[in-house]
């Protein structure tokens, strides 16, 4: 699925979830950004036998990956009663670059030029509650829940002199702690920060943003802000350390 499908495809599932909610909810949010998506770290796949120290490939120096911007959509949802509140994120994340290295990916051997592609696209839906918010006035948010993450990870190296292509392919649905604060002094300004988070064994996910929100007029608003992801895999005989971080903006609706 080529970025603009899967865009049309984030915003069909926001408005599936939103029209919904907003004849029941007590609030309801959506979003639509750009984050510029700087990549760092390493990852190897060697199926059989034992992965060399030059297996491992650096994201940066071996396949030469760079900084890219994607859009990622979101929309939030506060349910009356009982009712845990809903949180849906769609952040897709692809790098692709020419590097040139001998090593083992797959059950294949590469050495010289190769073109490489590593894609990271993930879909969040969090369940949680919101505290804090009647005894300050509305001033004051903390949100705490459960996040389900599902990832679609595709990686692939290609030989630019043979054609010879191996690939791995992964698609985990990642369970997470979710916790949000919101702090608004003023109706029209509000600073955020959100963190989902697992670790298991040596393998962990953590994903923070940071957030400055202001509400132009209505229910527009208009925000700016900084997102750091942080991934440690080691499963199916994919190990991978990535990090992946850099700036946002980001324009919706909240009522």
């Amino acid at each position: 699925m080529n970025r603009a499908r899967l865009f049309y495809a984030c915003l069909i599932v926001i408005s599936m979830i939103a029209i919904p909610c907003s004849a029941f909810a007590l609030g309801l949010e959506a979003g639509v950004g750009y984050w510029k998506q700087t990549p760092s770290g390493n990852i190897s796949y060697v199926p059989s036998g034992t992965p060399t120290a030059n297996d491992t490939l650096d994201l940066k120096s071996d396949l030469n990956y760079e900084s890219k911007g994607n859009a990622f959509v979101r929309v939030k949802a506060e349910l009356p009663l009982v009712l845990p509140n809903l949180y849906f994120m769609a952040t897709p994340m692809s790098f692709e670059g020419d590097g040139n290295k001998t090593f083992t990916f797959g059950n294949e051997n590469f050495s010289g030029p190769v073109h490489s592609k590593l894609k990271i696209d993930h879909y969040d839906l969090a369940f949680y509650y919101t505290f804090l918010n009647l005894i300050t006035l509305d001033k004051v948010h903390l949100d705490l829940g459960l996040n389900a993450r599902m990832i679609n990870l595709d990686a692939s190296v290609t030989s630019t002199a043979t054609g010879v292509t191996a690939s791995k392919s992964l698609t985990p649905i990642v369970p997470m702690v979710y916790v949000g604060l919101q702090v608004k002094p003023i109706k029209a300004f509000s600073l955020e920060a959100e963190a989902r988070a697992i670790a298991i064994g040596s393998s962990h996910y953590y994903d923070y943003i940071g957030r400055v929100k202001i509400k132009p007029f209505g229910p527009v608003f208009i925000a700016g802000g900084y997102r750091s992801e942080d991934i440690k895999i080691d499963t199916d005989n994919v190990k991978a350390t990535v990090k992946v971080s850099g700036p946002f903006v980001e324009a919706g609706v909240s009522f």
